[in-house]
């Protein structure tokens, strides 16, 4: 699974961009999904990868991240009694766990699938370069640090 997280804005961006940024829900800066890894999502995140920073996700960061910006319709809080009541799942962590493994989708429970992130805390290390350069953008060996840094 990957976690991607929108870190630029749409000013002078070029079309096809835009809309392969809407298919993955991103609509704005700081936003985060999660997308399984298949050649689809693949391709779509190899278009927009000068926008975005993605890395591939474990059920620990899904975990963490449901329980501080999982949101259900209504803008309520995910929490382990919700989870009860609205899926066959005990807590938010066996969630994330199936949600990982495929089993189960955020949608099939009624969980919003964008997460809104913070701006990172003591700031970006640049969203004009690549991780390699030194920026932000591309591939994250681990991007839990940066989503850390944004919860």
């Amino acid at each position: 699974m990957y976690a991607i997280i929108r870190l630029r804005g749409e000013v002078n961006t070029k079309p096809a961009i835009r809309d392969t940024l809407s298919m993955l829900r991103l609509h704005r800066v700081n936003h985060c999904v999660f997308v399984r890894e298949d050649e689809h999502y693949r391709g779509m995140i190899q278009v927009v990868k000068d926008y975005v920073a993605w890395g591939k996700a474990d059920a620990d960061l899904l975990t963490m991240i449901l329980e501080k910006r999982g949101r259900l319709s209504g803008n309520r809080r995910l929490t382990d009694e919700v989870v009860r009541e609205i899926s066959p799942y005990k807590s938010i962590r066996e969630l994330a766990e199936a949600v990982c493994a495929g089993a189960a989708s955020l949608k099939d429970f009624g969980i919003k699938p964008v997460f809104r992130l913070h701006p990172p805390r003591k700031g970006h290390r640049g969203i004009k370069k690549t991780v390699k350069e030194g920026g932000e953008l591309g591939y994250h060996e681990s991007i839990a640090e940066l989503i850390k840094k944004m919860r």
